[in-house]
């Protein structure tokens, strides 16, 4: 497993892996406020912080699969039912991304020197709500673009508006926040895991 390094220049695989679930395109206005990209020409409405239903802090280690070669990006995450903070460290425990969600307003730092080959702090938060928030909170955001959110008791998929199965997500528990969390992206194929290392819930 070979682990973030900055002066190996490691981050350049983040682009194509770790825009996350869906990559976004050039072409298409930069969404506002609570909104992401999540295809071309198609922005989705985030659910709020307090639609997790619940208080969470949580340290996680997300490991990203592409052609053979894995990669690994501690994250730190807390919701509270008013706002969300979200931050990525390097190995040497620098931060290198954060997330500030409050008020329908999404805040976001990335290391100076690295916005080129980071991922987008809001596609990281993204696929961390796809998989975590209840369905529920997914249902009306998703149905206002013609997408729809899927679920049976050990997976989730991702259908955009033509049918298509766009990801699908794995869960090991059916307490999310044990065991591992594999998130599959079909186009580009790349694989996801998500294991969450310390939570306390309230």
């Amino acid at each position: 497993m070979q682990h973030w390094s900055l002066h190996r220049l490691g981050y350049r695989w983040l682009l194509p892996l770790l825009t996350l679930l869906v990559s976004g395109c050039a072409t298409v206005q930069a969404p506002q406020g609570n909104q992401v990209k999540i295809a071309p020409n198609t922005v989705v409405t985030l659910p709020t912080p307090a639609q997790l239903g619940y208080s969470l802090t949580a340290s996680q280690l997300i490991t990203a699969t592409w052609q053979q070669t894995s990669h690994q990006l501690p994250v730190q995450l807390q919701v509270t039912p008013q706002a969300l903070a979200l931050a990525g460290f390097s190995s040497w425990g620098s931060r290198i991304l954060s997330l500030d969600y409050t008020h329908q307003h999404i805040t976001t730092y990335v290391m100076p020197g690295l916005g080129s080959t980071l991922p987008e702090p809001k596609q990281v938060l993204f696929n961390m709500m796809l998989t975590l928030w209840p369905l529920e909170a997914w249902q009306q955001p998703l149905q206002q673009i013609g997408w729809q959110l899927q679920q049976t008791p050990y997976q989730r998929q991702l259908i955009d508006n033509n049918g298509a199965i766009v990801a699908k997500i794995d869960y090991q528990d059916l307490n999310r926040l044990t065991g591992t969390i594999t998130f599959t992206h079909y186009q580009p194929d790349y694989t996801i895991t998500i294991k969450t290392l310390h939570y306390q819930r309230q």
